[in-house]
């Protein structure tokens, strides 16, 4: 085996990276996103009715050019406070799943629908990280198990 590495230059040896894109889901079964509401009610399926006021996670809807969700990408589950969403994973699924625009979605276990200053800035660093690869932020949705805020509604994107 040593002997066969020897063979090859150094720089030859690294990880093969392979783009794939896998669907069993027909494009006119896929949920269309027309409006907040219509997204708020995707996402209210998509949580665990049992840690929605337990657990903080933040979740990614992927978007076709028709605004038809592609996927959704859970971006990561923390504790009661928190939870740490790396803007480099979000952009791999959305740039993996030809995503045109993502939604950003969080709970706030609290019940409290106002931003923390966290969630602002992770939002506007998506949105400019997004753009240099031709996705666009269209919302970043916090919600509980009784309403949602809207940072596009809200004029925050």
């Amino acid at each position: 085996m040593e002997q066969l590495a020897m063979q090859f230059p150094e720089w030859t040896r690294v990880a093969e990276v392979e783009l794939i894109y896998k669907t069993t889901v027909k494009p006119s079964q896929r949920p269309k996103i027309n409006s907040v509401k219509d997204c708020y009610e995707l996402l209210k399926e998509l949580w665990d009715e049992n840690t929605i006021e337990m657990q903080e996670q933040f979740k990614v809807l992927l978007l076709n050019r028709g605004n038809k969700v592609i996927g959704v990408y859970e971006a990561s589950s923390g504790g009661l406070t928190g939870t740490v969403a790396d803007p480099r994973l979000i952009l791999a699924a959305a740039i993996k799943s030809l995503a045109v625009s993502i939604i950003l979605s969080h709970n706030h276990p609290s019940g409290n629908l106002k931003p923390s200053r966290a969630d602002e800035e992770l939002t506007q660093k998506l949105k400019v990280a997004a753009s240099y690869h031709d996705i666009r932020v269209i919302d970043h949705i916090i919600i509980t198990s009784e309403g949602y805020y809207s940072f596009a509604d809200e004029g925050l994107l």
